[in-house]
């Protein structure tokens, strides 16, 4: 009986293997043929694995800046303006780019990728939308690419906004304007190009002056809101809004950085760099430079003549930062259109987003604490160890307490010169306390505990009638904090609140929800009234006849005390226009 001889270094016939091959060697073996089999029945055809490496950027140079526009958005009109005033008295060519539309929303679609959220959609488009519209004005592509590079905000945080970069770069070349560079600002981190520094230098400067404009727009915005539904005059709130935003722009353009005296700085030596750091950051606490500005401002608002017994819902706007920022298609123009129903607007300053990164920071310290030095802390005999960790600990903590203090007496001192009308910052603190038994307060991503924390807030501080949280179709943080919601809303049973998704569709569909919820708040702002006049014995012809002798109480700027109990500002008026009768009475007897 002859046997088949196999030689050595030939591959076995299908069906045998070599002798002394392991037990597994020959699963595996036969396991690669049969999957080699059904993937050859399969027509599966394997490709090389490429790794995706994220493009080389062309750097934004210290010497393209003469020649090199920056672009932003995504904030308000004002505030923009304001950040261009800024940014071109540092030297910059900017501008900024205009209000997202439904034709930016569907060139955003067009150019990116399928299931991303609105503000994506919105701000992509509108990049691009804008550079076609340079090249309509007879640039060419390369020209653009080489002239104009797009600043803006993103994160690393669980949502979407995460990806903005990878969807500006993917839009941007997918529309043919790859190599457009943008410098994206991460909340944490910087500014994610390592050469850009050169080109957009961070700077004290830079921070100071676009805080500062933040900080105005974000007064200069409130104050606008709060007069336009009681102005008797129609349109004469905007008219002075559009002069005074332009008196400042030019103020804010023409502002230079404040320099160490060359002198000076020679004699200091090695020390004139920290002298002259700690020169702008006095000016900046100590000195007034806009206040003269803002009451100038104050002026104009205050020639406005308002009645302030007209009865008027106050809707507080809360929400995802974007949705609630932005005042056209992204958010249905919901402002407008609450202006349009009758209610009193109360917007949300970017300055409340501000304290709260600050305060994310100084929580993170307190929960990390010790943890730097190992997973516990020492024994309570290593005193020194101890101490040191304290020491540390209490030292990070003071820089930040004392950057929220700074914050909020700037931000105070603009609301103070522009009359005291608008409100205050919230205290982050007592945003916590509410909102943590609802939503932790350790939960990051989008405006974390903030839109559970404020819905109770102005609820329960008898600062809004009613609550709308704005925000992007499908966004998970705050899609999150709708499931609390319902949890706050059921504990507290005369809460109005209600949730907007927005998207480039279904205007329609959420202008007739607000309105339904609007219609209760509107019930709730008159019962109000009729209460308070009640409750001064007055009839509302005896408060206008009070109007009347007293002018003063016609202008924007005239203190009307807020009266626990009481909302509406018609209602808090007649409670004050009580409590003068009073006291003029008693002074007369």
């Amino acid at each position: 009986m002859s046997t088949q001889s196999i030689h050595p270094k030939a591959a076995p016939p299908e069906g045998l293997v070599q002798i002394g091959t392991s037990v597994e060697d020959v699963i595996q073996q036969r396991l690669a043929e049969e999957r080699a089999r059904l993937e050859h029945e399969a027509g599966l055809v394997k490709r090389e694995v490429h790794q995706f490496k994220k493009p080389v950027e062309k750097p934004f140079t210290a010497d393209q800046r003469p020649n090199t526009t920056l672009l932003f958005g995504g904030l308000t009109w004002k505030h923009e303006k304001l950040v261009h005033g800024a940014l071109e008295g540092l030297g910059y060519r900017a501008e900024a780019v205009p209000t997202p539309n439904v034709k930016a929303f569907q060139t955003g679609k067009e150019y990116g990728n399928n299931g991303q959220c609105n503000p994506t959609y919105f701000t992509v488009g509108n990049l691009v939308q804008y550079l076609q519209t340079l090249e309509e004005q007879g640039l060419t592509k390369q020209e653009i690419i080489d002239r104009y590079v797009f600043f803006t905000a993103g994160a690393c945080g669980p949502c979407r906004f995460g990806m903005y970069e990878a969807e500006y770069r993917l839009a941007l070349r997918n529309s043919g304007f790859d190599g457009f560079r943008v410098l994206l600002f991460q909340q944490s981190g910087g500014l994610s190009q390592s050469d850009a520094e050169a080109g957009l230098e961070m700077n004290l400067d830079f921070f100071l002056g676009i805080l500062n404009a933040l900080n105005c727009g974000d007064v200069m915005n409130e104050v606008a809101y709060a007069l336009r539904p009681y102005e008797i005059t129609a349109g004469q709130t905007d008219q002075i809004l559009d002069e005074t935003m332009d008196y400042l722009h030019e103020v804010f353009r023409k502002k230079q950085p404040w320099k160490l005296d060359k002198g000076l700085g020679k004699y200091l030596g090695g020390f004139s760099d920290t002298a002259e750091y700690i020169g702008k950051f006095v000016k900046q606490v100590k000195g007034d430079e806009y206040v003269p500005a803002l009451e100038r401002c104050r002026d104009r608002f205050n020639e406005i003549e308002i009645d302030r017994l007209r009865v008027k819902p106050i809707v507080k706007i809360t929400g995802e930062f974007w949705a609630q920022t932005t005042e056209g298609d992204g958010n249905f123009n919901m402002f407008n259109f609450l202006q349009r129903e009758g209610a009193q607007v109360l917007v949300e300053p970017i300055g409340t987003w501000i304290m709260y990164m600050i305060h994310q920071v100084v929580q993170k310290y307190k929960d990390f604490k010790g943890l730097e030095e190992g997973a516990v802390l020492p024994s309570l005999w290593k005193i020194g160890t101890r101490a040191k960790i304290e020491f540390g600990f209490r030292q990070k903590v003071a820089k930040l307490k004392l950057a929220e203090a700074i914050f909020k007496g700037e931000y105070h001192k603009i609301v103070n010169a522009l009359g005291g009308i608008a409100h205050h910052l919230t205290d982050q603190y007592e945003l916590q306390r509410l909102g943590h038994p609802f939503y932790n307060s350790r939960a990051g991503g989008g405006e974390g505990h903030l839109e559970v924390a404020k819905n109770i807030y102005y609820s329960n501080k008898d600062l809004a009638h009613m609550v709308l949280s704005v925000k992007p179709f499908g966004c998970m943080p705050s899609t999150q904090s709708d499931g609390a919601q319902s949890a706050v809303v059921s504990q507290f049973k005369d809460m109005i609140y209600i949730p907007i998704e927005t998207s480039g569709e279904g205007e329609i569909n959420a202008h007739s929800r607000v309105q339904m919820a609007l219609g209760e708040a509107k019930n709730k702002a008159k019962k109000e009234f009729a209460a308070a006049l009640e409750q001064s014995g007055l009839t509302l012809d005896q408060c206008r006849a009070f109007v009347e002798a007293h002018p003063e109480t016609k202008r924007p700027l005239y203190q009307v005390p807020h009266t626990k109990g009481f909302v509406g500002g018609a209602a808090n008026f007649v409670i004050h226009i009580s409590e003068r009768m009073k006291s003029e009475q008693a002074r007369a007897n």
